[in-house]
């Protein structure tokens, strides 16, 4: 493992105007903020769990994995990264803070979402109410420092020391915003091998910061998100290692939606030959993160401060490389893209445990609120905070048993050239004509985990209001749609649920769900507003 020294005097007078920042009194609390606990979250890009994304992960494993606790049932509210990551910091499902996907006309980092959104994230909470200093590393939302966003010289509220990437994920080549100036990186690696300058980063961020108050550090690296770049030392591992052929790898869609039925199946030996380079180059990356992971969390130990402080280790989204003969990407509603890992290591939280907790990314901003003393209902998050659950402090029988998976697809104007025959509308093509996205892969899914049941259902916004139901339990791999012979009744209280999660805000978002025993089904509110919907769907079968 390479020496972390790099980059340290570049950054050093950036860090020494930080400290004397921190080093002002916050509300006058001191005695107070130093006591309350520290929080890390480190946020991957495209890291799956489902295809064995924590693989090479071994030191982010045994040191917050081991030392804490993982969830099981961690799911996104979006698999894709601009939406995932404004439902992370602002506690909402994508129909609430109305990012639909990473471009700007879809309100990823748009002067919109600065003015409506942005100014209420938990950052920005924790930082002016709840006395936290702050700092920011890596990727923030995939359109941040676009001109017309205000370019890199915007910085958003909540954050003391700001260090974002412009734009999307990259390894070398690349500017960063360092509050609010340009820095730019070009391509040698022990300058500027994107992942090792924010460990560094926040090395020095963790040295120089005021030992006053308590901090809240968010670093989110590109790995392993596309060019797919390892570092030099790690570029020759995994090589005999292919993407995993589970049941649904290399297998056709059938019953499902239009846009993975049109994949072709077998897929040609290009395209497998290119996923599974994909596949390992995506691993080498994590290498480095899983450096990374380990300097934190050791300058936490000899500082004295690890005790103290929480660490969250998750992704904005999962990922595929060949299930259901897609080549590789996200956007779909089946596991892999939107299950996501989920450690978390702190004060009160018993080593080695793991939870099948049903969790989502909207509860990390209410948890994190949470653990610094704010109160969640002072905001208007649709999450839950899952402190209880780490703690041991929450009995099963009164968690969720629901959560909402919303996708707006994206599609291009004129045919894609690699696609001609499937017209307009479509996206994310590769050479074979196998599209992964579309004007109307536009779905909103209910995923429940209960006792009783462990299912799936989903609506496509089409004309054909197609439905995708998955038993989970006796079909993981998702391979066959039972949309057309599940019960009836089943059916209609998945699609109210459904609607109601759909136009749930704050609190109503955390009603019991189907599968809660608290829950109780009114056939007639299926047709207050939404009985289009219903009827549609019948019209279907």
């Amino acid at each position: 493992m390479r020496s972390l020294r790099c980059c340290r005097t570049t950054f050093c007078s950036c860090f020494v105007i930080c400290v004397m920042l921190f080093s002002q009194p916050s509300f006058g609390l001191f005695g107070q903020s130093s006591q309350k606990p520290n929080i890390v979250l480190i946020l991957t890009d495209d890291l799956d769990v489902a295809i064995g994304g924590l693989t090479p992960l071994t030191k982010t494993k045994k040191l917050i994995g081991d030392a804490g606790i993982s969830f099981t049932n961690a799911f996104v509210a979006s698999p894709l990264c601009c939406p995932s990551r404004a439902s992370i910091l602002t506690g909402k499902y994508p129909h609430n803070h109305r990012v639909l996907n990473n471009t700007l006309e879809g309100n990823c980092s748009s002067k919109a979402w600065q003015k409506s959104e942005e100014v209420h994230t938990f950052p920005a909470l924790l930082k002016n109410y709840a006395g936290y200093q702050t700092f920011f590393a890596g990727k923030y939302l995939n359109q941040y420092g676009h001109s017309k966003a205000g370019g890199v010289e915007h910085v958003p509220l909540g954050w003391n020391h700001w260090v974002a990437l412009e734009k999307n994920s990259k390894y070398y080549n690349y500017t960063l915003s360092v509050n609010g100036k340009a820095q730019k990186h070009g391509d040698n690696y022990n300058t500027d091998y994107l992942t090792d300058v924010l460990a560094n980063m926040s090395l020095e961020f963790l040295h120089y910061k005021s030992s006053y108050q308590p901090f809240f550090m968010m670093v989110s690296t590109p790995a392993p998100h596309s060019p797919w770049t390892a570092a030099p030392q790690y570029q020759a591992r995994f090589n005999t290692t292919k993407a995993p052929r589970d049941p649904n790898f290399n297998v056709h869609g059938k019953d499902k939606h239009w846009l993975i039925r049109q994949a072709k199946t077998p897929m040609t030996n290009s395209s497998v030959q290119f996923l599974d380079a994909a596949f390992r180059k995506r691993w080498q990356t994590l290498l480095s993160v899983d450096d990374l992971v380990e300097n934190i969390v050791k300058k936490l130990e000899v500082r004295g401060e690890l005790d103290n402080t929480y660490i969250f280790f998750t992704s904005d989204n999962g990922y595929h490389t060949g299930q259901f003969s897609l080549p590789l990407d996200k956007r779909q509603l089946y596991e892999f893209d939107i299950r996501v890992p989920l450690m978390v290591r702190g004060p009160n939280i018993k080593p080695n445990q793991t939870s099948q907790m049903l969790v989502a990314n909207v509860d990390l901003g209410p948890t994190i609120l949470d653990i610094a003393g704010y109160n969640v209902n002072k905001t208007q998050m649709d999450g839950m905070s899952f402190l209880p659950i780490m703690e041991g402090r929450l009995n099963s029988s009164s968690w969720r048993t629901d959560i909402l998976v919303e996708y707006e697809g994206e599609g291009r104007n004129v045919s894609d050239p690699a696609c001609p025959l499937l017209g307009p509308g479509v996206s994310e093509c590769f050479p074979d004509c196998v599209c992964e996205d579309s004007y109307n892969n536009t779905y909103a899914c209910v995923r429940s985990i209960a006792p009783s049941a462990n299912m799936q259902y989903c609506e496509f916004d089409d004309n054909e209001v197609f439905v995708e139901v998955y038993n989970m339990t006796a079909d993981p791999y998702q391979l066959t749609n039972v949309a057309k012979t599940i019960d009836q009744e089943v059916l209609e209280k998945m699609n109210h649920r459904l609607m109601m999660l759909q136009s749930c805000s704050g609190q109503s978002c955390r009603t019991p769900g189907v599968y809660d025993p608290r829950y109780k089904f009114n056939p007639q509110q299926l047709f207050s507003g939404h009985s289009w919907r219903l009827s549609r769907l019948w019209q279907t079968k």
